[in-house]
């Protein structure tokens, strides 16, 4: 691996395990065993410019896993469950869901910078997008499927979020026994 993407994979786990603000550079220095001048080579602006470099490269990650799910299923209800599948897999595997949530970051840092903002807005509208899209070809109208989407977003989010603070993968088992009703009521 080349010592940028080799800083960005360390940072963004860095940042999501941790928080950007508890992590500083020599600790992402020393993980990937670089000079500072390494890392100031390839972001000169320094942190800032990793945390969005970091932030791009997840949403390009996250998007395309998301995207391959949904690929494999003819329905929104099958897709969500096989995504939320996958990420209690994870959790339950690995006993984190790094790599599919950024939510403390989005928390720590998007009131403080614009750019950061934006790259996390990126990423949730993607998120939406994909779900919108779906909802549409199963026959949602644009108004509901918007709807749904944000709804969608904001609870497999929020449940990713409590399964870290509880250690438990039983929100996204919650979320996943009660999706696929409520999109019933709303068809």
């Amino acid at each position: 691996m080349d010592t940028k993407s080799l800083l960005i994979e360390t940072a963004t786990t860095l940042f999501q395990q941790k928080g950007y603000k508890t992590v500083g550079l020599n600790e992402i220095i020393k993980a990937c065993n670089v000079t500072k001048g390494a890392l100031y080579h390839h972001f000169p602006n320094g942190k800032d410019e990793l945390l969005i470099t970091c932030l791009h490269a997840l949403k390009e990650d996250i998007t395309t896993d998301i995207e391959v799910i949904f690929s494999k299923h003819s329905s929104t209800e099958d897709a969500l469950i096989s995504m939320i599948d996958t990420l209690i897999r994870s959790f339950e595997t690995d006993g984190t869901i790094t790599g599919y949530t950024f939510s403390s970051i989005v928390s720590e840092m998007a009131t403080m910078s614009e750019p950061v903002r934006s790259a996390c807005s990126e990423l949730y509208e993607n998120i939406e997008n994909i779900y919108c899209t779906k909802l549409l070809a199963d026959g949602f109208s644009d108004e509901t499927a918007d709807s749904i989407s944000l709804l969608l977003t904001a609870t497999i989010e929020g449940a990713m979020m409590l399964c870290l603070t509880q250690q438990s993968a039983d929100p996204l088992k919650t979320i996943a026994n009660l999706l696929p009703n409520l999109l019933k009521r709303f068809s």
